[in-house]
């Protein structure tokens, strides 16, 4: 057990004063039985009035309106988080589950929903002929295949950081041989889908001391998935790490979509050349 703080703390720059739309913020660190949230503060400049609500995957949402101008916009949040995760766990599948191709109960399927639906067009069937290259055999062992799937995202992708935002597609990832932590977690979880398994996209944060993972600098999120297994839950897999489970994983948000789990959205309302720049900075320490 481990007892952590997070800041997060997002800076938008502006030419001159500029009026602020509603923003959205995912920052609130997400608790279960890995992880207890301690305490949590949203500090915002210009003061904006914050409500709070949940979302339908149960992720923590705040959301800020503004009444004054201002040229710059701060918004901090500092959580302090007790992490409980093992670095080696074993996963309680269902006997009937345990090996791969196996069938959700009718209940599963229609909770699972659209998490157990590819997201992204396949019109060639080239992710899932990807995917189906790591189906060892028929039966296969569940957790190995998985393993292996994960495995394999970083065995063929290299990875490099983007700044810029958006995710591209699995196949674009394929095609190209590269991609940030995100672009990992959506193919994992894409692939997955495409062998029939109901998977989430987490974004959150990494803790990273000896510097030993890759996938989350000193400025940016960290990004991972979770495949739903009956008897164990949602296991947890990191492919830009190739790790399983989750050991120094901070959950910010679950979603069906990457684009569902952006820590900060908003605009502004102002001259079109008023927007000068962004700095995000992440820390993540004992």
């Amino acid at each position: 057990m481990i007892t952590l703080t997070v800041r997060h703390r997002t800076t938008y720059r502006y030419r001159m004063a500029v009026s602020f739309g509603r923003h959205r913020m995912m920052l609130r660190p997400r608790e279960s039985r890995d992880l207890r949230l301690i305490s949590t503060e949203l500090y915002i400049s210009p003061a904006a009035v914050v409500t709070w609500a949940e979302d339908v995957f149960g992720n923590a949402v705040a959301t800020a309106d503004f009444g004054a101008m201002a040229d710059t916009l701060v918004i901090d949040a500092v959580s302090q988080v007790r992490l409980d995760a093992t670095a080696w766990p074993v996963f309680p599948i269902a006997a009937s589950a345990q090996s791969y191709p196996f069938s959700y109960s009718p209940d599963e399927w229609t909770d699972l929903g659209a998490l157990a639906m590819t997201q992204y067009p396949d019109p060639d069937q080239r992710l899932r002929r990807w995917a189906r290259g790591f189906v060892g055999g028929d039966p296969t062992d569940t957790l190995a295949m998985l393993k292996d799937l994960s495995a394999g995202v970083s065995a063929w992708i290299a990875y490099q950081s983007r700044e810029i935002e958006g995710t591209q597609s699995p196949t674009e990832t394929l095609d190209r041989g590269w991609g940030s932590c995100r672009d990992f977690a959506v193919l994992f979880v894409e692939a997955a889908r495409s062998l029939g398994f109901g998977a989430r996209i987490v974004s959150g944060y990494l803790h990273n001391p000896q510097s030993a993972w890759v996938g989350s600098g000193g400025g940016s999120t960290h990004a991972w998935a979770e495949v739903f297994v009956p008897g164990a839950g949602w296991i947890t897999f990191d492919p830009t790490n190739r790790r399983v489970g989750g050991a120094d994983l901070i959950p910010v948000a679950v979603a069906r979509d990457i684009r569902q789990a952006a820590p900060v959205s908003g605009g502004f309302h102002g001259r079109p050349d008023a927007f000068l720049g962004l700095t995000v900075e992440v820390e993540v320490g004992a």
